[in-house]
């Protein structure tokens, strides 16, 4: 291109932040969208996104409309004459004629080897389903959800340590760094895209904080993937003697047993023993209501769980 290119950049949450710097880095975006200001914490006092904070920060240009439906928000859009809207996690239904406005259209980061884990939460989904790889793609929005056709895709591992946290910030980063590889050869029309394989898609639905309650009847091994996926949020939980316990990190032991499932059958510094519907659990973290987080020698100390029952989603 002989002139730089113009670039709208749309996003919200902290993932968003790597691709926001690096493309303030390279050619800074003329303006950034993101989701208007929303109340947030104890007081619900107005709170502006990560990724507003870091757009006036960086002098950046910050739009944020309710909706981009409608002829208004579709005119200051294209009064900016975009050569491309760089997407990630922005939060809003972007319409047809948004997704047309800018020379080439826009173009999503997306936190999932597309056409798997389309959807809201693709870096839980991964993890919950027990797949030993993820990764990036840089996709040519089109209407339907995550359907486009796929510019560039980069992988990384899902190790065993892996939360839904650790997982977020690797992808973010990633997402930045395959975002630069791929967006400079999409504006000069030298990169092809591919269309996805409907036929392997998967969808990755929201987190609902209903499903962060534990059922001791759950496998051991499906229960520590999911207490890791929902690590940082919602994050697992389950009830000991009338109280409600927050679970942060546990591994599972192939152990058999003959215990009802939740019953606490060993503890020392190195974790609670939890029966599971298959194999134990050893909970190694977890936080009582309006404590901080404690290991399980923490939390055992002075405390008699000998026979102790763990709670769940059926109790």
């Amino acid at each position: 291109m002989s002139s730089p290119p113009r670039i709208i950049f749309a996003g919200t949450p902290e993932f968003a932040l790597p691709a926001l710097d690096a493309l303030a880095g390279w050619q800074p975006p003329i303006a950034v969208y993101t989701q208007p200001d929303r109340p947030a914490g104890r007081g619900r006092k107005l709170s502006a996104s990560p990724v507003k904070q870091r757009a006036l920060d960086l002098g950046l240009q910050v739009r944020q409309p309710e909706t981009l439906r409608g002829k208004v928000a579709l005119a200051a859009l294209a009064a900016l004459k975009p050569d491309v809207m760089v997407v990630a996690a922005y939060g809003l239904i972007l319409p047809p004629e948004i997704l047309a406005a800018p020379r080439i259209g826009c173009i999503n980061i997306h936190a999932s080897l597309l056409p798997r884990w389309r959807g809201a939460a693709p870096v839980q989904r991964a993890i919950m389903a027990g797949d030993d790889k993820t990764g990036i793609s840089i996709m040519q929005m089109a209407e339907g959800l995550d359907t486009g056709d796929v510019l560039l895709q980069r992988e990384t591992v899902i190790t065993p340590e892996d939360t839904g946290g650790s997982l977020h910030d690797r992808l973010a980063s990633l997402g930045a760094e395959t975002l630069m590889d791929a967006l400079p050869g999409a504006l000069e029309g030298k990169l092809t895209a591919a269309p996805q394989d409907d036929s392997l898609a998967t969808y990755a639905k929201k987190l609902d904080k209903g499903e962060a309650r534990l059922d001791w009847r759950e496998p051991a091994w499906q229960l520590s993937l999911q207490i890791r996926a929902m690590n940082p949020w919602p994050v697992c939980d389950c009830g000991l003697n009338g109280q409600r316990l927050r679970i942060w990190a546990a591994q599972p032991l192939d152990s058999a047993h003959d215990e009802v499932p939740g019953t606490v059958v060993g503890y020392d510094r190195d974790g609670i023993r939890v029966a599971c519907g298959e194999g134990l659990i050893a909970v190694t973290e977890l936080q009582l209501p309006g404590r901080r987080r404690m290991s399980a020698a923490e939390f055992t100390a002075g405390r008699n769980l000998s026979g102790a029952r763990f709670t769940g989603r059926t109790d």
